[in-house]
């Protein structure tokens, strides 16, 4: 028997109209270079991202060709969100805070025809311009300077790159033809593109779909993921050009929330600045930065507050247990979640189970489960594979964890198919390995890269990082494997101090031993200035690896 539902295809197209009709008072406010504000309705954004996407159809942009974006979080880089697609091109969002090289390594990969740049972020383009040409180059005006293309093609020039044809992004808008259409087109078509951090071998771009996007939209939305409502404030610190600000914008959008663009500040004190004149009710980013706001707040709680009642969705990495209990004593919750660029990216979230409640889950089991991974989302299938084959949901065998689901990718662009990432019975080798327990719960063990083989035995540097960022002197933590004569490997810590505590390494493992075996325990302990981070915000091991490669044990 054949269904009689309409086959009607999931298009953002969709969601653009939605917005502008149901919701045109809602709100956009976006921080400006110089720190003051400026808003638009989203009847305002739903005006001029159709505008958008009548400029870049009459500049000859033909469906599928990539418009690259190096932009902060604001206005404008949410109308190419929508009006990219609405185009029929493909929105890729290059990542500013990788190296020059690496980012005309990866337009090149792409294909990028066209560029929408931050005025501010010209600099940074005029260092990758000559690796990749784009035809065309649209300067958002984001300091409020207006764009002189003749000066802007003849800085390009003196930097000894091919001028492209440059255009002001107000201008183009200004002069595009009003009432635009958005042609049919496949929800099959791609829409986004994102590649990959890279931290081992060339980034590989991710190219999501209308279908794949409005599914995880839907999901991640839900209750018991974001939780996300239309009476929500939403201030998305976690940047645009990662992992598309984890779908949040989409589903801002789709319900007619609020957004808080921070823009290029997310110094702790401007973060917490902000939150003081637009107070949102969810905020997102990652642990390090999530890390450094407690760290400034309850250095000067006589001058900051958080707003009461905020949820903070946090992700890209683990999230220590302690830091969890340390926005709760500022009343805040922490919802935790796993995922990659692959995945779109939520695949698990953290929340409380009704079944555990209901059994009666005692608060200090809320904090332990509230600190793992958490359950894996609608849609997304996930298993644990260790050696022996699939393992159990016995919460101690571990092994990689692998997904499949409608919003998780089956190639990379323009790569053939690697079945080290892709396993011949269609799931995503992820390389986290993890154990699962018989409620569902994901519990990260760590990268396989990270793991630490000692004797024989694995050791978890995650396990331990969360352990010892759980020392109330400790600001943040990483824990690597150093080469040992006798045992293969042994872990090494390394550790930042609060400003003021003091900490030795005796007093450290001290700590520990409650916690771990003996064996488990870090054998040495660097205090250092800083964790090096990469682009995105996390531990960046390969460079602590790099830096102590040379660790000379005392002999056993």
């Amino acid at each position: 028997m054949i269904a009689t539902m309409m086959s009607q295809p999931l298009s953002l197209n969709h969601l653009l109209e939605r917005a502008g009709r149901l919701f045109p008072q809602s709100r956009i406010t976006t921080r400006l270079p110089d720190k003051s504000l400026v808003r638009h309705t989203y009847a305002q954004w739903h005006e001029r991202t159709l505008r958008l996407a009548s400029a870049l159809t009459a500049l000859g942009l033909a469906p599928g060709e990539r418009v690259a974006t190096l932009c902060w979080n604001h206005h404008v880089h949410l109308e190419a969100y929508f009006g990219i697609p609405a185009a029929r091109a493909v929105m890729h969002t290059l990542n500013l805070r990788l190296a020059p090289d690496e980012i005309g390594w990866i337009a090149g990969h792409a294909e990028d025809r066209f560029l929408i740049v931050d005025d501010v972020l010209l600099p940074l383009y005029l260092q990758f311009g000559a690796a990749h040409r784009f035809e065309r180059v649209i300067v958002f005006p984001y300091s409020g300077v207006p764009v002189d293309p003749k000066a802007v093609r003849d800085r390009i020039a003196a930097a000894g790159i091919e001028p492209p044809q440059v255009d002001d992004y107000e201008t183009l808008l200004a002069g595009a033809a009003p009432g635009f259409v958005a042609a049919a087109h496949d929800e099959n078509e791609a829409v986004a593109m994102c590649y990959t951090s890279g931290t081992t071998g060339r980034p590989k771009g991710v190219a999501y779909s209308h279908r794949s996007t409005v599914l995880h939209t839907l999901v991640g939305s839900l209750p018991e993921c974001w939780g996300l409502r239309g009476s929500d404030a939403v201030l998305p610190v976690t940047p645009m050009f990662h992992a598309n600000s984890w779908g949040i914008p989409y589903g801002a959008v789709m319900l007619g929330s609020d957004l808080i663009m921070p823009g290029p500040h997310l110094h702790p004190a401007d973060l917490l600045d902000l939150m003081v004149l637009e107070p949102p009710t969810i905020a997102l980013g990652v642990p390090t930065i999530w890390l450094g706001l407690i760290q400034a707040l309850e250095a000067e709680p006589q001058r900051w507050a958080l707003p009461k009642g905020m949820r903070s969705l946090v992700g890209g990495a683990a999230v220590p247990e302690a830091l969890i209990r340390r926005f709760a004593a500022q009343g805040v919750s922490i919802v935790q979640g796993w995922g990659m660029t692959e995945t779109s990216p939520v695949a698990t979230i953290s929340y409380d189970k009704a079944e555990l409640v209901r059994a009666g889950m005692t608060e200090d089991e809320r904090y332990a489960r509230r600190a793992m991974a958490g359950v894996p989302v609608p849609l997304v299938d996930l298993r644990i594979v260790g050696e022996s084959g699939e393992a159990p949901w016995d919460g101690e065998a571990v092994g990689e964890i692998q997904v499949r689901g409608p919003f998780i990718t089956g190639s990379y662009h323009a790569v053939p198919r690697d079945p080290e990432k892709f396993t011949a019975d269609g799931w995503l080798r992820t390389g986290d390995v993890a154990a699962v327990d018989a409620h569902g719960y994901v519990r990260i063990a760590d990268r396989t890269k990270d793991l630490i083989k000692s004797g024989g035995e694995w050791i978890s540097s995650v396990d331990l990082e969360n352990a010892i960022m759980g020392h109330p002197a400790v600001a943040e933590a990483a824990v690597i494997a150093i080469p040992h004569p006798r045992w293969s490997e042994r872990p090494l810590a390394c550790v930042v101090r609060r400003p003021g505590a003091a900490l030795d390494a005796d007093s450290l493992r001290a700590f520990l031993v409650p916690q771990f075996a003996k064996w488990q325990l870090p054998d040495a302990v660097e205090f250092v200035d800083a964790i090096p981070r990469t682009s995105t915000g996390k531990f960046w091991k390969a460079r602590l690896r790099e830096q102590f490669r040379d660790w000379d044990w005392p002999s056993a």
